[in-house]
């Protein structure tokens, strides 16, 4: 879902455009999926979130805070780690794992801010963005294997912060840190 989110802006030429089609995704969120266009591939696998599928449109309107003219307000930044700390909350949830949402959602924020810092086009909002990353950064929480992707993701992505760019994910290192927090969670 959040790539897909991203190709939208990504392809969008005209932020109004990005705006519309996000509009589109938060309002089908909002439906029950009984009403979801059969042809929308993403929406056939989200049924099985079982009616929970509604959490995601905080991650749509994380899409929507970087629709901003550039330079983005940190504001947006913030916004963006919002709604994808909520997706990573709402998965745990789906999943059953109660007791590890929160934990979730702190992976979902800081996978966000060290992604975003990573790949903005703007430096200055790189610069504030890795700013923001560094000032909220904070021990990787332990989380069950079911959850370990999301510790896997943002582990990466802090590795690739550190490092400064988005090529650092694919180093031996990078490979040995992914395979270290998703077999033994730490």
């Amino acid at each position: 879902m959040d790539a897909r989110l991203a190709g939208l802006l990504r392809h969008s030429r005209e932020p109004m455009l990005a705006q519309l089609r996000l509009s589109w995704w938060r309002e089908s969120l909002g439906r029950d999926s009984a009403e979801w266009p059969a042809g929308e591939p993403l929406l056939v696998a989200l049924r099985s979130w079982n009616g929970q599928h509604g959490a995601l449109t905080a991650l749509v309107d994380g899409w929507e805070a970087m629709t901003g003219p550039a330079p983005l307000p940190t504001q947006a930044l913030q916004a963006m780690a919002q709604g994808r700390g909520d997706a990573f909350a709402a998965l745990a949830q789906v999943l059953q794992r109660d007791g590890e949402i929160e934990s979730a959602r702190r992976l979902g924020s800081q996978w966000s801010l060290a992604d975003v810092a990573i790949r903005l086009g703007n430096s200055e909002e790189r610069a504030a963005a890795s700013s923001v990353a560094i000032e909220r950064r904070e021990p990787l929480p332990r989380v069950s294997r079911s959850l370990r992707p999301l510790l896997v993701l943002s582990g990466l992505a802090r590795h690739n912060l550190d490092r400064g760019n988005t090529g650092a994910a694919i180093s031996p290192a990078a490979m040995l840190k992914a395979l270290r927090l998703g077999l033994l969670g730490f």
